[in-house]
């Protein structure tokens, strides 16, 4: 009876098998046999389900598919095929079924709105992505809406309403004030889910003007403000207390729904005074462990991975000494449809029966459908091996033709899942994957596996043979394993031979040899043995081994498991290892292993080290620590310690280290003071004033450091004055308009008594002003504020404390804050040294007008056009920095005959300043690039027929092409060289008089009137035998064109009633041929609705004839003609028209002139004008001064270039952008819109556009996200 090892007890073993040859492509195990079988699509990668996009970046929708064949993409939008061919700003990436939208060359993404699926098909199915909902995200401006200021008495609740505008994603809240400070939130004021500012009772201080609500957008990195809100807080005596009420929820009970797997957030603010804490309880239970969490101060309730046991009532109690309050939340978790069984990828072979299962849950229950190649399975053809069951698919007898992609659709009002799985039916000959002849050894009485690794459909029976000729291999002695292997439990000599193992199914059947050797074992003979040896003696441990003559041994020795220790005391023979010196470290057990490639085999023996005949020891130890120390001669600034050495432990002592504690100070930390030699016991301390000293000696010899001595006595010293100032004295403004001094503090031992203060002082420097001092506390950092921009100030900062100040400290010089410079570099000159570098000059700016430190000057250039195409392309500005006050610069890798753009920007520590304007330059023609291609088609005789394509790169205008051509004989040399000069305008050429069965070599390359450019090469040879042409023959193509047509006209070579069409299309373009279907057999055609002053291909075929077409020919459009048009300006009522508009809008400026001067002034204005702090008044545009808030204007931020408070400027932290990637700078500012705004480009700048079309904020800012 044959013994088998069973994988599976039925066919399932073949499914799982061919699951995992086939499924895994990525990782096959054979790669030619992957590439042969046939795999209906799997959809490997796609968009999410709900894809918001950014409006200003280009979308990509993924999809990406893997099969055999390849799979072919396509693509639906909202139910319908979605044509990308036809729009031209949609592209599909190669190989691939992703879609890219291009927004950014002119594309708006609001139009690509909609749902998208992918399908991906071959001829085994077609597979579906899920439906890609795609929405671009938005991010609105702000209702405009004027809000009264809130008048509150002290004790009263207060809401402040957010209301932010509703953009997609929702947008992130937060509070802050006018300077970008995050308000205090506590248990008595704090913000609400839904961005509200609640206030359980208000206080006094509570009254400000400047509470404002942001809204941050995170998809377009835009922050939206609104308008301040003014609090006033008036207070009466005394203030009544009040028990808690509810501001959110309202009422007494409400009603939540969640979703299974999110976030349940519940919230409770509560009204009263003493301001009330919240709890929760769930009613008849416990609030879930583990998964609970309170934030908000405890007002919101948030459990994470909610499931239906959730559901619930949740009551939030508010209670404070008066009484309490109460609200109960009914909680229903629901669910959208998730997984219990998905279903897989079916592999069968013909005449197999197999099953799908899909299932899944939900709350409601969600309903299953199905599916066929991506058609709903009710109108899919129909097959006679499938039937539907509900949530399964049951398959009997199945054939090549059932291979199709199911697709599982489970769905309930919350949502959907959609699963792909194929059933893929092969039928396949037996394959034998193990390599032939392979040779396989073991060890005599081990076990011996030889492998049969085999792949086929139906799945194939495996037979193995002994021997060329011999017998069928059963019985007890082999096992057979479902994989192919066969194993032979106890290898012995006569097992040696050569294996063949027999695959077999209905289509066919294959064989394999293998080789197996068993090899003798490998032992050892004499092992090593325990020994016992005196220190310094030598020892030697024999390991002599046997192994099998056609196997190499290696004898390795081990110490305890490790390495032997590199010493060269330690040698190893053939058969032993010999110690000499014995120490006391060389004890342990030593191992020796001998390894082949087939087998291992150790011995082990301890070696144990003993002592010689005794003899006294001397112990050398550290020195004890030393005691009784004494504190004598106590001075204000020194003291003398002295102490008692203890034992040496015979090693003498060298040194004693002295160390200080500072209990006043530094308690528990002791510090090094001094070191003094071992043969000292006293010792005169320099001390600090105010310093509690204590003292301890730790004594050190040649073996270590003893244990610290027990500490002194301590000994407080006086105060006085400092003896030192603070160091690294700095000023630097961080503002145009202060000073931030800063300084290293002095340490506490420094102090020299208590209250440590410091005197700051300055001046401007070259002025003649007074110092003008101030005194601050024990800090690091003082601002002066409403210095001039950027000059230079003297500093100095003395120490001080209760008892005086420390020495008159030094001066230093500082600057003031920087701004942006003011003038642009004048007199900017180009010029042009050759094609590809030019030289740039400027004017330097004078000092005064750079406001800071000047580190250079930037150069931005762009290209504008090319003079020999004619055609604008996206403007890619390049960005060149010159260090220090330099006044001219290289602009290197300009490109050849184009037509530049550049102006000048100063560059100090604030940023840029304003450019020069731009100056246009040209650089000259240069030497073409090669022609695109040289191809020789249509030998005869005597001639060979040449066409080419146009330099990519012409750089100039072309003036002639050069051709040069010999012959080469059968040795290779070659012939004489003929030149050959050829009209710019010429694309192909007929050399005739050739030599017949010839070959021949040709140079070609283009000229401009610079020069000749690199050339191309070819070799054609000439025929033999004049022999009729298989196919005809369209030569001579000519074209006549005018404004908006052509006449197409050739001559036709070959059988009659062949059918012509002409194709043609934009020269240059990348765009599919445009094809025109010729009605009879005419030799001419006209091309209609062409575009004026257009260079156009043309190409005639043949049809039937495929890839028999002529060689293109180029021609151009003649210009749209003036006088066909009609100058709308210089039409009558056209002028009247625009004379009423203007007066119009004439009347309306001056409407809202009136209206404006009559406008009342913002509540904030008294505060702000009784601070007369000119950071937060705005400027006017005209003249620069301080202006006021009115009405007509209390929803417009700043201007741009007008300081906000704080400088309203907001810089991203930690960027990794640089000047060099944009081209702007990256300082944010409130925009006219309303919006806080940031250059937020990528490192190529867009072409402005025309309008601002849309209602959103046109750019982000990143630096705001650290606030939220």
């Amino acid at each position: 009876m044959m013994k088998k090892k069973r994988l599976s007890a039925s066919k399932a073993s073949l499914v799982l098998f061919l699951c995992q040859m086939i499924s895994a492509l990525d990782v096959p195990l054979d790669s030619k046999l992957l590439e042969e079988l046939s795999q209906p699509p799997t959809i490997t990668q796609q968009s999410p389900k709900d894809y918001i996009v950014d409006p200003r970046e280009n979308i990509v929708i993924q999809c990406e598919a893997k099969g055999k064949p390849p799979p072919s993409f396509s693509w639906t939008r909202n139910g319908t095929h979605f044509d990308i061919d036809k729009d031209a700003q949609v592209t599909m990436k190669p190989n691939s079924g992703t879609l890219v939208i291009n927004i950014m060359n002119g594309g708006k993404a609001e139009a690509y709105e909609g749902i998208y699926q992918c399908t991906a098909r071959n001829e085994r199915g077609a597979a579906i992505s899920n439906n890609i909902v795609i929405r671009p995200s938005r991010s609105p401006l702000w209702t405009k809406e004027k809000l009264e200021p809130h008048q509150v008495r002290e004790g009263d609740s207060l809401v402040l309403h957010c209301r932010p505008p509703v953009g997609l994603p929702p947008p992130i809240i937060f509070w802050m004030d006018n300077a970008f400070q995050r308000l205090p939130q506590s248990e008595r004021v704090s913000q609400g889910l839904n961005g509200d500012l609640y206030f359980s009772n208000v206080q006094p201080e509570d009254t400000r003007e400047d509470y404002i609500c942001y809204a941050r957008f995170n998809h377009t990195q835009t922050i939206q403000q609104k308008q301040p809100i003014s609090v006033k807080v008036f207070s009466t005596k005394p203030v009544t207390e009040k028990q808690p009420i509810l501001l959110t929820p309202t009422g007494s009970t409400s009603t939540k729904v969640e979703l299974r797997g999110s976030v349940l957030l519940l919230e409770c603010i509560a009204a009263g005074l003493p301001t009330p804490g919240i709890h929760w309880i769930k009613e008849g239970g416990e609030l879930p462990a583990n998964r609970t969490f309170f934030e908000n101060f405890k007002k919101t309730l948030k459990i994470i991975d909610v499931s239906e046991a959730d559901s619930g009532n949740y009551k939030c109690i508010a209670r404070n000494i008066l009484g309490s309050a109460y609200h109960v939340i009914s909680v229903t978790v629901k669910a959208a449809p998730y997984w219990i069984t998905a279903p897989r990828n079916l592999v069968l072979s013909p005449g197999e029966d197999g099953t799908l299962i899909c299932r899944a849950n939900g709350n409601p229950k969600p309903n299953i459908s199905w599916l066929a190649n991506g058609v709903p399975i009710a109108i899919a053809p129909e097959d006679p091996s499938r039937k539907v069951d509900g949530d399964t698919i049951i398959f009997s007898h199945v054939q090549e033709r059932s291979s199709a992609v199911y697709q599982c659709n489970a769905s309930n009002e919350y949502g959907y899942l959609l699963a792909n799985a194929f059933v893929n039916v092969l039928a396949e000959p037996p394959r034998i994957l193990t390599p032939a002849n392979k040779l396989y050894q073991v060890i005599a009485d081990s076990p011996a596996l030889l492998d049969c690794a085999y792949f086929g459909s139906p799945k194939p029976e495996i037979e193995w043979f002994k021997g060329v000729k011999g017998s069928i291999l059963r019985g007890n002695e082999y096992v057979f394993h479902d994989n192919g292997t066969l194993e032979i439990p106890v290898a012995q000599k006569d097992s040696t031979g050569t294996y063949t193992c027999v695959a077999r199914n209905e289509l066919g059947k294959i064989q394999n040899e293998v080789q197996l050797e068993v090899k003798d074992p490998t032992m050892i003979i004499k092992q090593p043995e325990y020994k016992v040896i005196q220190r310094y003696g030598q020892v030697s441990f024999e390991c002599i081994i046997k192994h099998d003559s056609t196997l190499l041994a290696t004898v390795t020795w081990l110490k305890d498991n490790d390495e032997l220790p590199d010493d060269e005391r330690f040698l190893v023979g053939k058969d032993n290892l010999t110690i000499m010196n014995v120490t006391d470290k060389d004890d342990g057990t030593y191992t020796c292993i001998v390894n082949t490639t087939l087998d291992s085999v150790s011995a082990s023996a301890v070696l144990t080290v003993v002592a010689a005949p005794p003899t006294p020891a001397i112990i050398y130890a550290r020195p004890n620590p030393p005691f009784d120390l004494e504190l004598t001669g106590q001075l204000e600034r020194s003291v003398e310690l002295s102490w008692i050495p203890g034992d040496e432990n015979n090693s003498p002592i060298t040194s004693f280290v002295i160390e200080y504690e500072d209990g006043l100070h530094e308690p528990g930390v002791w510090h090094y003071q001094t070191e003094v030699p071992g043969t000292q016991t006293t010792v005169q301390l320099k001390l600090s004033p105010y310093v509690n000293y204590s003292f301890r000696v730790i004594a050190v010899n040649e073996i270590g450091r003893s244990q610290p001595s027990e500490p002194s006595e301590q000994y407080l010293t006086k105060s006085a004055n400092p003896d030192e100032n603070p160091s690294n004295v700095q000023g630097i403004g961080s503002e145009p308009d202060n000073l931030v001094i800063t300084w290293e503090p002095l340490k506490g031992f420094q102090s020299n008594g208590p209250g440590l203060q410091y005197k700051v002082s300055w001046r401007q420097k070259d002025v003649d002003d007074e110092w003008t001092s101030v005194i601050v506390a024990n800090v690091s950092k003082y601002i002066v504020s409403g210095t001039p921009t950027f000059v230079p100030y003297e500093i100095k900062v003395q120490a001080l404390n209760d008892l005086g100040y420390a020495p008159e400290p030094s001066e230093v010089i500082g600057h003031s804050g920087e701004d942006l410079p003011m003038v642009a570099p004048g007199n900017v000159q180009v010029h042009v040294i050759n094609s590809t570098l030019a030289k740039v000059h400027w004017d330097p700016v004078p000092l005064k007008t750079v406001r800071g430190h000047l580190q250079g000057y930037k150069v931005y250039y762009w290209k504008v056009q090319s003079l020999s195409r004619r055609s604008r392309r996206h403007v890619e500005k390049k960005i060149l920095t010159f260090r220090g006050n330099k006044t001219f610069g290289m602009l290197p890798g300009l490109e050849p005959y184009s037509s530049y753009k550049l102006n000048v920007r100063v560059v100090n520590g604030k940023g840029e300043g304003p450019a020069s304007p731009d100056k246009v330059f040209k650089t000259p023609e240069g030497v073409p690039s090669s022609p695109s291609f040289l191809k020789i088609t249509n030998p005869t005789l005597d001639s060979l027929t040449l066409e080419w394509g146009s330099p990519t790169h012409p750089n100039g205008v072309l003036t002639s092409y050069v051709l040069k051509f010999q012959p080469i004989n059968n040795t290779h040399e070659l012939g004489p060289l003929v030149e050959i000069r050829i009209p710019a305008n010429e694309s192909s050429l007929i050399l005739k008089n050739l030599n017949y069965s010839t070959r021949y070599k040709f140079y070609f390359n283009a000229q401009t009137s610079v020069g000749s450019g690199s050339q191309i090469t070819e070799e054609a040879v000439t025929i033999m035998d004049e022999v009729q042409p298989l196919y005809p023959r369209i030569r001579n193509v000519t074209t006549a064109a005018a404004e908006t047509y052509a006449n197409i006209s050739w001559e036709y070579e070959g059988p009659d009633h062949a059918n012509f069409y002409v194709e043609y299309g934009v020269a240059g373009s990348k765009e599919d041929w445009k094809k025109e279907i010729v009605n009879g057999s005419r030799s001419f055609f006209v091309l209609k609705g062409l575009t004026p002053g257009t260079a156009y291909k043309v190409r005639v075929g043949a049809e039937g004839l495929s890839g028999f077409r002529s060689s293109e020919d180029v021609f151009e459009t003649g210009p749209a003609m003036a006088s066909r048009q009609v100058d709308i300006a210089t039409q009558g009522w056209f002028i009247g028209l625009m004379c009423a508009v203007a007066l119009l809008i004439l009347i309306l400026l001056i409407v809202c002139f009136i209206r404006r001067n009559k406008g009342g002034k913002y509540p904030v204005k008294e505060k702000e004008d009784a601070h007369a702090d000119p950071e937060i008044q705005p400027m006017k545009e005209d003249d620069g001064t301080f202006g006021e808030y009115s009405d007509a204007e209390d929803h417009k931020p700043l201007k741009k270039g007008s300081r906000t408070p704080s400088d309203r400027t907001v810089k991203k932290e930690d960027s990794d952008d640089s000047l060099v990637d944009y081209g702007e700078g990256v300082n944010g500012q409130f925009n006219e819109d309303g919006s806080f705004i940031g250059q937020y480009s990528g490192k190529k700048e867009k072409e402005p556009a025309e309008g601002n079309e849309s209602s959103e904020a046109p750019s982000p800012v990143n630096a705001m996200n650290s606030f939220v």
